[in-house]
């Protein structure tokens, strides 16, 4: 029983009939932790033990914001204004709900999180199973908040699912700490540390986790500063995860142009069967790198989005991947976005294109030095192709026949405004070729999975 105190506010029946629900509730709140301290065991009782009650989502809301107050109290933390309203207006319900806390929030007085609001906000979800995304990105969260959030991955009730963390300050320690929690932990399906500078050492720890974890479906380790060695180590880890159906390994810092990360690339993809997205974007590859990894695509028979986006690819390297085009019964999505493969590489994408039984759905050829003769043998390919639907060209020299030929086409529902980038208006008598802001969506294969929370964002 708890005891009396000196301290300890008091209430008479009229004023307590006076006060807000939501007011009321708050301040016994605060008045136990004047009475008993610590309130460890008040807040977990308090947090949680309304989120399946008959009282609604409302009142579930308030105790997670109350349980935010009273924890910033216990520890002597300054309370974030943008984490309590956030709270406040999160609504739980049966499904699960993701708690969106990201740093460039269009709001401009949004206050970004730091390790201190982590912990506070660690400790509020604890025990919490309604909670299933948490999206902390683009904050300044560094390594010691991470060892916060671990906690919450290393319950044994967690419900936690996905997990954003990217452009934060986390480096190799904190991804280590992460890679340690995930070797017991079987409900996280995505995480996702872009942009964290995490190098060979997280890279080094990460695939050593990949290689016991069983339940990880998404990985995004872009702009990470990655290695070399960082990048096969990964590669080698993958080769006998099936798993994962996304990973990003997107721009990492390769000082060497001899491209040794693409011959693990290409054995991967050949032993891999359950990767479905890769992203290879900016990784300096050449014409070499691409015959590699088409080697390793031609003995893949699960892979449909390949991103290749701002490499080296010349019509060289794009006539392996045609090549690959004709033979594959699985690729559907490629994005070549900012290469050079010119006209040359676009009558060889053309080609594996148009052959008869080919599957790609999508192709993106923004931005590849293509003139007249490459994009009409596209849009000739378009034509006589079963599967393309979707094509992307803006960027390229898009000179009259090209903006008539793609005008028809947009005009008689062969390629409609929704599956292109580019929308077509005259002038003077003259078709021209305007662009429309639109492009390859990315992460569908990685999340769009039926046991994967829905969430808008992704």
């Amino acid at each position: 029983m708890i005891g009396a105190s000196k301290n300890a506010p008091s209430y008479d029946n009229n004023h307590l009939l006076s006060l807000n629900l939501n007011v009321f509730y708050k301040t016994f709140l605060y008045d136990l932790y004047c009475l008993v301290g610590p309130l460890q065991d008040v807040i977990s009782t308090c947090c949680h033990r309304n989120s399946n009650s008959t009282t609604g989502p409302r009142m579930a809301a308030v105790n997670m914001s109350a349980c935010y107050s009273a924890v910033c109290a216990d520890h002597e933390i300054e309370i974030n204004p943008h984490v309590k309203e956030v709270l406040e207006k999160t609504t739980l319900t049966g499904t699960g709900v993701t708690i969106k806390l990201p740093g460039n929030s269009r709001r401009g007085n949004a206050q970004r999180l730091d390790d201190d609001d982590v912990l506070a906000l660690s400790k509020c979800l604890r025990n919490n199973k309604s909670v299933t995304g948490l999206d902390v990105g683009y904050n300044n969260i560094t390594d010691k908040g991470v060892e916060h959030l671990v906690d919450l991955l290393q319950d044994d009730s967690s419900s936690l699912r996905s997990l954003d963390l990217m452009f934060n300050d986390i480096r190799g320690a904190g991804a280590e700490v992460l890679a340690r929690s995930l070797q017991c932990n079987s409900t996280l399906l995505s995480l996702r540390l872009s942009g964290n500078k995490i190098e060979r050492r997280g890279a080094a720890h990460l695939a050593s986790v990949l290689q016991v974890n069983s339940t990880l479906r998404e990985l995004e380790l872009a702009d990470c500063d990655l290695d070399t060695q960082g990048v096969m180590a990964l590669a080698v880890a993958l080769g006998s995860n099936e798993t994962l159906l996304s990973v990003d390994l997107s721009r990492p810092l390769l000082p060497s142009l001899q491209e040794e990360w693409a011959v693990h690339a290409s054995e991967m993809l050949a032993a891999n069967g359950g990767l479905l997205e890769l992203h290879l974007g900016k990784m300096g590859m050449g014409d070499a790198g691409m015959e590699r990894l088409s080697a390793g695509l031609r003995l893949n028979g699960s892979l449909r989005y390949l991103d290749l986006r701002c490499n080296r690819v010349t019509r060289d390297g794009v006539r392996h991947l045609s090549e690959l085009l004709k033979q594959s019964r699985t690729l559907q999505v490629v994005d070549l976005s900012s290469n050079r493969i010119e006209d040359e590489g676009a009558a060889y994408l053309s080609e594996g294109v148009a052959w008869p039984g080919c599957v790609l759905r999508e192709l993106s050829v923004r931005s590849n030095h293509v003139g007249t003769e490459g994009l009409l043998s596209l849009a000739q390919a378009l034509m006589a192709s079963t599967a393309l639907s979707h094509l992307y060209i803006w960027g390229n020299r898009l000179e009259e026949p090209v903006c008539q030929v793609f005008g028809e086409m947009i005009a008689s529902g062969r390629l409609p405004p929704s599956r292109t980038d580019v929308s077509a208006y005259e002038a003077d008598g003259r078709t021209f070729l305007a662009e429309a802001f639109r492009g390859l969506r990315r992460r569908r294969f990685g999340a769009d999975v039926d046991t994967f929370p829905c969430d808008a964002s992704m």
